[in-house]
Parts: structure tokens; C-alpha cells; sequence
């Protein structure tokens, strides 16, 4: 009986020793848990799926959250009709530049307020910007074909520019997105895009974009240097602390923002919904914890940093390390989305939940993501405001 009950004594001290290898692993697969303090409405998530478009998509994300904010109802409004008035644009900016400006897919959210401004907008169902059986868009062929069209203008081999090229690339973009739609039905009325965007009322002008560098004196406009700012767009500069003041007191005031961002630092992370700057050089460890991190190799020690199975230390962002990363070329314009409110991990970081246009299959948060305000200070390029949420003491050093 003594054998009988060693034994069972031994396989019940292995039974719980197992239990508690599984609760340790359970816990670590446990990862982020996020506790949102404030998740404004916003439409559903769309999918820009193969095309480089994600400024329209953000743009008019935007554009459809002010409408939902100011109480005009819910709009599922037209990328496609943005992204081709653009390529006109673009089109015709780039002929006239002799190819000296950018001539890609990419753009930037005040694109949409031009766009708009200058040819109104329409409903999705109108314009859908697909034209054969793809149920998403797929612009390579598009794009190249576009690109090599004005690239064959600037040529000018017959010594003078002829007078029908613009018709003709209308007709490419007739082809692969549409004909323009100068007059539609929606909801029982008629409307051209002009008198639509008019029913809408929006107040374009109330839209401005923030950013926050040291190689522009603060507090004034400047035309941000990136690539696909071929429209030569104007930003507001004010200093770091500043930047996040207007991110969160718009949150507050239940205004969403356009969020030009970096998505390329390996804290960012599509399968887990986040976003992080993970603190690669002073870890919060100590003691033998720190013994055993600085016995790690490199590719241990990244691993680690980033796997993602629990909240770790992010690194301190400055003002100097913010524009170290856009001098260098470490922090570029990838990405447009939209950052429509704010939450809490279970240690009381902040992070910010961010809409993308990635569409929702198979996806951990639907299509939204987490980042921190490390991210949000390091790799944020510029926001797109209502200038009417912007704290009164910087709207007046901006002299709004």
C-alpha cells in the first residue's frame, strides 16, 4: 500500500507540474489584452487589396467619420473615383513638369480634399472603379501602363507635344476604372459629383494636416518632403508633445484623424494587430534576469523583443529621434490609415486603435490594429485634423 501511494503521490505531483507548464504557456499566448477607453464610430473596414491606394482609402475613411460625427449618416463613398481625378492630375502635373515630379499609385489624404474640391465625389455604388471580373483592385498592369503613357509624352518625339494626349489617357482611364460619371441616381435624386459633394456639406476647409519636424521652424506651413506629396501639399509644424496633444484631444472631442505612417520597422506587426518600438537596448530587467539577457546572442535577444506574447518595455522617442529616423531614411511614407480611438494593455500603456484598408478575413482585430504612443511619436509622418478639435493654446500658435 506504502508502493500504491508513492506512486500515486508521484503521478499526481507530475499531473500538477504539467498543469502549470500549460497555465505558464497559456499565459504567454495570452500576449496584449487591450481595454479600449474610447472607439469612435467609423464605416467598415475595406480592402485595397493589390492596388496603391491606401491614401484614398484613408482620405475618404476620414471624410465618411466627419459625416458620421456631424450627424449626416453613414456614407460608403468612392475611392475609385479620387484615385482616377488624381491620375488626371497627376497626369497632367507630370507632362507639365517635363517627368521632374512623381508619377505613382501612391498619394497623400489631402489629395482627397483636392479632388473633391475640384470635381465633387461620388457613392461607391456608383463608381466602383472595377471594370472586369476582379471583385477587388489589381492596378499593377494599370499602373505600369500609365507610367509608361506619360513617360512616352514627355519624350515629345515629335518636337511638339500633340494636342490630344490628354484625351488619350483619359480613354486609358475610361478603360481600367470607368468612365466618368457626369450625371447618377442616388436614393431617387439626380446629382452630378459636383451637387453631390455640395449635399454633403462638407467643410473642406476645416481639414488640415500636422506633422512634427526640427528642419522647419515651428508653428509654420511647409510642403512635406515626401514622394508621393506631388500635389506639393502644405503641412503644420509643431513640436512632438504637441502632435500627440492634438491626436488625443481630438479622440476627445470624437474627431477620427488620417494617420500617414512607417509600417516598415519590424514592431509592426499585421498577424498580431500591433504596432510597437520595442526598447532593444536597455530592457526593464534586473538582476539575474538582466544576467541571463545580456548572456543572449543578437538573435535571441530579437526573438524575444519580438514575438509579441506579452507587453514589453518601448523605447524612449525624442524629438532627435523622431527626425534622426525621416533624415535617414528609416522613417518613409508607406502607409495611409485612420486612428479612430485609444486603449490601454493590461500593464496602462496607451496605444492607439488604427483602421487599415487590408480588409478583415482571418484577421485578429477585423481590420483594426493596436499601436503605442512610442510607434505614434516615432513613425508618424503627419495627421489630418479637424482644426476645430485642435487644443485653443497651439490653434493659436498656428493661427488657425
Amino acid at each position: 500500500m506504502k508502493i500504491n501511494s508513492f506512486y500515486v503521490t508521484l503521478l499526481l505531483c507530475f499531473t500538477l507540474f504539467f498543469q502549470s507548464i500549460d497555465a505558464q504557456i497559456e499565459t504567454e499566448k495570452k500576449g496584449y489584452v487591450f481595454t479600449d477607453e474610447i472607439r469612435l464610430n467609423c464605416t467598415p473596414v475595406k480592402n485595397q487589396y493589390r492596388s496603391g491606394t491606401c491614401w484614398s482609402y484613408a482620405g475618404i475613411s476620414f471624410i465618411e467619420s466627419e459625416l458620421l460625427k456631424s450627424g449626416k449618416g453613414e456614407f460608403n463613398l468612392s475611392e475609385a473615383f479620387i484615385v482616377r481625378q488624381s491620375y488626371l492630375e497627376k497626369a497632367i502635373q507630370y507632362v507639365r513638369w517635363h517627368g521632374e515630379k512623381n508619377f505613382a499609385a501612391g498619394g497623400a489624404s489631402h489629395d482627397v480634399l483636392h479632388i473633391i474640391s475640384k470635381y465633387g465625389i461620388v457613392p461607391e455604388e456608383v463608381y466602383t472603379g472595377l471594370v472586369t471580373d476582379d471583385e477587388m483592385f489589381v492596378h499593377s498592369e494599370m499602373d505600369l501602363i500609365f507610367k509608361n503613357y506619360v513617360d512616352a509624352v514627355i519624350q515629345n518625339k515629335n518636337r511638339k507635344l500633340t494636342p490630344v494626349w490628354q484625351k488619350g489617357f483619359e480613354s486609358l482611364l475610361d478603360t481600367y476604372l470607368g468612365s466618368y460619371p457626369e450625371k447618377f441616381t442616388y436614393k431617387g435624386k439626380e446629382y452630378s459629383p459636383r451637387s453631390f459633394a455640395d449635399a454633403l456639406g462638407l467643410k473642406l476647409d476645416d481639414f488640415i494636416e500636422v506633422g512634427s519636424y526640427t528642419h522647419h521652424p515651428y508653428y509654420q506651413k511647409f510642403i512635406i518632403e515626401i514622394p508621393d506629396n506631388w500635389l506639393l501639399g502644405e503641412i503644420y509644424n509643431v513640436k512632438l508633445d504637441e502632435l500627440l496633444e492634438i491626436i488625443n484631444t481630438s479622440l476627445d472631442k470624437g474627431h477620427t484623424l488620417a494617420w500617414s505612417a512607417d509600417v516598415s520597422e519590424r514592431g509592426f506587426s499585421w498577424k498580431n494587430g500591433l504596432a510597437i518600438i520595442p526598447d532593444e537596448t536597455k530592457p526593464d530587467l534586473t538582476g539575474t534576469e538582466k544576467e541571463r539577457w545580456e548572456a543572449l546572442t543578437k538573435e535571441e535577444r530579437d526573438k524575444m523583443l519580438f514575438s509579441f506574447n506579452e507587453p514589453i518595455k518601448e523605447k524612449l522617442i525624442t524629438q532627435q529621434t523622431r527626425q534622426l529616423g525621416f533624415d535617414n531614411y528609416t522613417t518613409t511614407d508607406d502607409h495611409l490609415m485612420e486612428i479612430i480611438g485609444r486603449a490601454k494593455d493590461q500593464n496602462g500603456n496607451t496605444f492607439y486603435i488604427i483602421k487599415n484598408s487590408w480588409g478583415t478575413d482571418g484577421h485578429i482585430y477585423d481590420g483594426f490594429f493596436y499601436a503605442s504612443e512610442s510607434y505614434l511619436r516615432y513613425k508618424t509622418i503627419y495627421v489630418m485634423v479637424n482644426k476645430n478639435s485642435i487644443p485653443s493654446k497651439i490653434a493659436d500658435l498656428l493661427k488657425l
